[in-house]
């Protein structure tokens, strides 16, 4: 695996970096902050290990930095300090693993595997997009093929759902439990009512029909 090593001290610093040389690991050593920023947006690690005081830039910082960066490599933060507060703002800033200073290397080793094994982190999607259909989430917007289609909070969330579920049939039950948090049939037309109206807004307008309706079955989005 490839390791980023942040560590001012020397002495600490080249006992993990040959040490883990000696297990066959790839070593990249920064002893301040702010190079060790650098090296890991330039550079991909399975798992980086940041000291806590460190010159520059310190080691809450510097992971903080890091993070929000969007870099969700697995991080090993060391400190001299063990203080229970201490773990716990270390972990917050977004460190995934924390071990106190003096430490075994056999413990550092075993760690460092540990956390390069964990499966990556998924990052939620913020736009969806189906054919020329384009919405964001976080804007809360809806566009197609560039034009700007208003719709009411509800009807967001019916076509959030059948984007999310394109290409695939879904039922009235699933969108009445999905979209309206109902568990049982309230016996009135409000989907059928709100699909009408999200077709005059998403399909009427436009040459190509989205919203399919599946006779007996349900709806169904797809270019």
């Amino acid at each position: 695996m490839r390791v980023l090593v942040v560590e001012d001290d020397l002495e600490t610093a080249d006992y993990i970096t040959s040490s883990l040389k000696a297990q066959g690991h790839a070593v990249d050593h920064c002893d301040n902050g702010k190079d060790g920023f650098l090296n890991a947006l330039d550079n991909d690690y399975d798992v980086m290990v940041f000291d806590r005081m460190l010159p520059r830039l310190d080691g809450l910082t510097l992971i903080k930095s890091v993070r929000g960066a969007g870099i969700e490599t697995p991080i090993l933060f060391l400190s001299a300090m063990d203080g229970i507060n201490d773990r716990v703002e270390g972990l917050l800033a977004g460190s995934d693993d924390y071990l106190v200073k003096p430490f075994s290397f056999h413990e550092l080793s075993a760690r460092l595997v540990a956390l390069a094994r964990r499966p990556p982190l998924k990052t939620e999607e913020t736009v969806l997009r189906v054919a020329d259909l384009e919405m964001n989430l976080i804007r809360r917007t809806v566009s197609r093929g560039g034009t700007e289609v208003e719709l009411q909070p509800r009807e967001f969330s019916l076509l959030e759902y059948l984007i999310r579920n394109a290409d695939r049939v879904v039922t009235r039950t699933m969108l009445l439990e999905a979209v309206w948090d109902f568990h049982f049939d309230p016996k009135t037309n409000v989907v059928e009512t709100h699909i009408s109206r999200l077709r005059n807004k998403v399909d009427k307008p436009f040459a190509t029909e989205l919203i399919h309706t599946i006779r007996g079955a349900g709806y169904s989005l797809h270019g």
